[in-house]
């Protein structure tokens, strides 16, 4: 489904990712772990386009397309979805108006008909009583005032409404507490199926015990260092990083 070979980039003149080779099946749920500074979320900006960050070799294709030849929107319009660590504020749009618009976009993008307002309604109503969230939330500007369990909930919302085909999470586990990261996990492994693949950037093997992943890579320097099954994330709970910074430093 997502296949990377030989992906370098970089922000500015600094090199960030350098030589990284990945593949995730349809189907599957891939975690990456890695210490601080190790191009994790360089990554997630690069499959997704953000402004700033120069692929300068290498290839990253969706279901056999090229995604580095796409535009940000017409890669969602393919279906990437990023989860972001800090999700923006967007003052004086409500939430429902947003992921409306958002919906609305990506179906215009494919040729296919908007969604109507009473089908939209019902559906993001379920959705939002599945994610615990109240309603009257998805009437306030998105974001604005919400704790950070709130912000992620309405990511996972979000995700659940665009059904995309590619999730990219990026440390969504980031300052949640153990009720909010349950929700959100639920919310994430609802969107578990054969045609949809997930990549899952996080720190902390806490995060795994509710999402299970399939394969877990390490990310140091740049590139893969090893990958292996669940029991990796553990090993790197129990020893950390060291061994494979050094390993990539020498």
């Amino acid at each position: 489904m997502l296949s990377i070979q030989n992906l370098h980039a970089s922000v500015g003149d600094k090199p960030i990712i350098k030589g990284l080779t990945l593949d995730v099946p349809a189907g599957e749920v891939h975690a990456i772990m890695g210490p601080n500074g190790a191009g994790k979320s360089t990554l997630s900006y690069v499959l997704t386009g953000r402004d700033g960050y120069e692929v300068t070799d290498g290839s990253a294709t969706l279901n056999g397309e090229d995604l580095l030849a796409l535009e940000p929107a017409e890669r969602a319009a393919k279906g990437v979805f990023l989860s972001f660590q800090y999700p923006l504020e967007i003052p004086g749009v409500p939430a429902l108006t947003f992921i409306r618009a958002a919906v609305n976009a990506q179906r215009k993008a494919r040729g296919e008909e908007e969604i109507a307002a009473p089908a939209f309604l019902k559906t993001a109503k379920a959705e939002a009583a599945r994610l615990k969230i109240d309603f009257d939330m998805l009437k306030r500007p998105l974001n604005v005032g919400f704790s950070g369990g709130e912000k992620k909930r309405m990511e996972i919302l979000q995700m659940a409404m665009l059904s995309p085909k590619f999730l990219i999470l990026d440390e969504t586990d980031s300052g949640l507490d153990i009720d909010a990261l349950k929700i959100v996990s639920e919310g994430v492994n609802a969107m578990r199926a054969p045609d949809r693949g997930m990549l899952v950037i996080t720190h902390y093997q806490r995060l795994l015990d509710y999402i299970k992943p399939d394969r877990v890579h390490v990310l140091a320097a740049g590139r893969i260092v090893a990958s292996g099954g669940p029991e990796l994330a553990l090993q790197l709970e129990a020893e950390g990083y060291d061994k494979y910074v050094t390993k990539d430093a020498a």
